[in-house]
């Protein structure tokens, strides 16, 4: 199995830019060191639910700063952007890192977000659509025209070209029947997770990848990821405290995602759900938090629910500062990570 890290580059506090870019960069250069296979980065806009806005421009100079680590999306919101744009981008960037691009692409999630752009979120869904066939296309490395219902290409070909071979490996962020299938269908690997996702939901996106897998045949079985917060720790208060500090990113996504949303003036404000998970249950069903034993159960929980290849590590969520974030990536390293590989 392989084990990625993530950043979403939040700050309930609002912090200063400087700080979240410097903590990132540092973050990625740690996990490189630590013997983690990939850096993921989120995009998202306008407000503090994440400072990071462009993914592959901080990927491209993440790649610069290390040598081994694989620099990746998580995601790229596709509706967000012309595809040819994010085609010659990613290429770019695996020039630029020697052939250590991973691509994550997501159809967004937040009416917040599409509204600042002039958008309705259910646009999303054709250009979405539309989008995927065009960068699939585009990376086939010779030209070509495309004539859709939201796209009319004349023909085109893309410069630079990225060094990976079909093209760098494509992910797709999935939380419904309908994504898994679409990724399925395509033969493109299939990410899921993420805050205010129980393992049941988990097992239940798992069950639909593989019937998806079984109806469209694909021609290589895609591989399936899943992201959760993780923090190691051998002391429970601590543990607890951390998971605290997840509960932010649960209320502060869900509420994007649910439409009830509260910003003020930049600041993403955490908004309490009618019902929540308590404490342990965020623990036992949401989070992979606690000791390295209990960490490497959670996991191998995922892993046997789910039938997951690849592990990605959220470690800094909430307001966690930079000295116990670092602290727990090393205690993954040194005593989750054996238990994975």
């Amino acid at each position: 199995m392989d084990i990625g890290t993530f950043l979403l580059m939040q700050s309930p506090s609002a912090r200063s830019s400087e700080e979240i870019y410097a903590r990132g960069v540092e973050q990625a250069q740690a996990a490189e060191s630590l013997g983690f296979r990939n850096v993921w980065m989120a995009e998202h806009h306008f407000s503090t639910y994440g400072y990071l806005s462009r993914p592959l421009q901080l990927a491209s100079y993440i790649a610069a700063k290390t040598t081994r680590i694989r620099v990746g999306t998580a995601v790229i919101v596709v509706p967000l952007h012309h595809p040819l744009i994010i085609a010659e981008e990613i290429a770019m960037l695996d020039v630029l890192s020697g052939g250590r691009t991973d691509v994550g692409l997501g159809r967004g999630y937040q009416r917040y977000e599409f509204e600042r752009f002039g958008m309705k979120l259910d646009s999303g869904s054709p250009r979405w659509d539309e989008s995927l066939d065009i960068l699939l296309k585009a990376f086939e490395g010779k030209p070509f025209s495309y004539h859709g219902k939201v796209f009319d290409l004349a023909e085109t070909s893309i410069y630079p070209k990225p060094v990976q071979t079909p093209r760098p490996p494509i992910w797709i962020t999935a939380q419904s029947e309908f994504s898994i299938d679409a990724a399925a269908r395509r033969g493109l690997n299939v990410l899921t997770g993420g805050f205010g996702v129980s393992v049941a939901r988990l097992a239940e996106f798992g069950k639909l990848f593989n019937k998806a897998v079984a109806e469209t045949k694909p021609s290589a079985r895609p591989l399936v990821g899943v992201q959760r917060a993780v923090y190691v720790t051998k002391d429970e208060a601590d543990a607890r405290e951390a998971a605290e500090q997840a509960r932010w990113n649960m209320r502060v996504t869900l509420s994007l995602r649910n439409n009830y949303e509260r910003v003020e003036n930049g600041q993403a404000i955490a908004v309490a759900g009618k019902t929540e998970p308590t404490v342990d249950e965020l623990l036992e069903e949401y989070l992979v938090i606690g000791t390295p034993d209990t960490c490497i159960r959670q996991v191998k929980r995922l892993q046997s629910h789910v039938g997951i290849s690849h592990f990605n590590c959220s470690f800094w969520f909430g307001d966690l500062d930079q000295s116990r974030v670092l602290r727990s990536m090393e205690l993954f390293s040194r005593e989750v990570l054996p238990a994975l590989q």
